[in-house]
C-alpha cells in the first residue's frame, strides 16, 4: 500500500486519489481504510522516510546547509506531495509534528551556516521552508522529466537571497 501511495503521491500531489492507491495495491478501500483511517495517516506513513533520511543526512557534520537544501529539492522533484503535505500541516497535528522534524533539522544547519558567515544573518528557517514552498509550487505544475531543471533555475535565482 505505501508502494502504490508513494507512486500516486509522487505523480498526483497530496490530493492523490485514494480509490487509485487502493486499486494499484491490489486492496479495497476497506482495506485501506483499516490500515490508514485518512489520507493523512497515508502520507505521513510514506513520508516519515523522507524525512528519516532528511534529518541523519543533516547530523552528518559534513552536510552543509546547501547540501540539506538540494536533498529537500530532491525529494521534492520526486514528491511535490511531499511539500503540499508540509503546507497543509497547520490543520493537523501529525503534520505539524513532520514540519517541526524539517524546520529543527534546517535551524541545526542554518545556525551552523550562520556561524560560518555563509548566509545573510536574517535568513530563517522559515524563510528557508518558504524558498521550498516556492520552488515545490514551481515543480508540482511542470511534467516530471523537466521538474530538476527547473528547480535548479529557481534556486539559482533563490540562492543570493540565502546565501553570502
Amino acid at each position: 500500500m505505501l508502494g502504490a501511495a508513494r507512486k500516486h503521491f509522487a505523480t498526483d500531489g497530496f490530493a492523490a486519489s485514494l480509490t487509485a492507491i487502493a486499486r494499484q495495491a491490489g486492496v479495497g478501500q476497506g482495506s485501506l481504510y483499516r490500515h490508514f483511517p485518512d489520507r493523512i495517516s497515508l502520507a505521513v506513513a510514506v513520508f516519515d522516510d523522507n524525512v528519516a533520511q532528511l534529518e541523519a543526512f543533516a547530523a552528518r557534520p559534513e552536510a552543509s546547509l546547501r547540501d540539506v537544501l538540494e536533498l529537500l529539492t530532491e525529494q521534492t522533484v520526486a514528491s511535490v506531495a511531499f511539500i503540499d503535505m508540509l503546507r497543509a500541516s497547520d490543520d493537523d497535528s501529525r503534520l505539524r509534528a513532520i514540519l517541526d522534524r524539517v524546520t529543527d533539522a534546517l535551524d541545526r544547519k542554518l545556525g551552523g551556516a550562520r556561524r560560518d558567515g555563509d548566509v545573510h544573518d536574517s535568513v530563517t528557517a522559515g524563510h528557508l521552508l518558504l524558498a521550498i514552498e516556492m520552488v515545490a509550487a514551481l515543480v508540482a505544475k511542470a511534467p516530471a522529466p523537466s521538474r530538476r531543471d527547473l528547480a535548479d533555475r529557481a534556486w539559482a535565482m533563490l540562492r543570493p537571497s540565502i546565501f553570502r
